[in-house]
């Protein structure tokens, strides 16, 4: 797969492309993701910062949790989980998974934090499970 996959907020006002290979993609159960998402999993995918491109909408993006562990970026306008990981500056760009607007070819490899899953998160796959991060 050689073209840019796309991808964008709820609101549209966050656009950007990422082209490929990914380097991984997984579902992360850690405490501060399930609250970020508002689901039992934040899944993500990730690329080197040289295969990023912020097409526009980068006032919109607001950064929590820096120093805290993985920062949550999200669009300040519609409250879409955009990055996670170092964003801005880290070497990789971790992408929610549910902001592609394209395929992006890769699907999830494994599970980290399941040590720290919500009493009635189940976990029905059969993906590796790790109990902390996995780089």
């Amino acid at each position: 797969m050689n073209r840019p996959i796309h991808g964008s907020c709820l609101c549209g006002g966050v656009r950007f492309e990422v082209d490929p290979p990914f380097l991984q993609a997984s579902h992360c159960h850690c405490d501060r993701c399930r609250k970020h998402s508002g689901t039992a999993v934040c899944t993500q995918a990730r690329v080197r910062r040289e295969q990023f491109r912020l097409l526009q909408g980068e006032e919109l993006i607001k950064v929590y949790g820096k120093g805290e562990g993985a920062v949550k970026a999200f669009c300040i306008n519609c409250g879409s989980s955009l990055f996670g990981g170092e964003w801005p500056d880290g070497a990789q760009v971790s992408i929610r998974m549910g902001e592609f607007d394209d395929d992006p070819g890769i699907r999830p490899q494994f599970h980290t934090f399941v040590d720290d899953r919500a009493p009635w998160d189940t976990i029905t796959d059969n993906l590796p499970q790790y109990s902390e991060r996995r780089t």
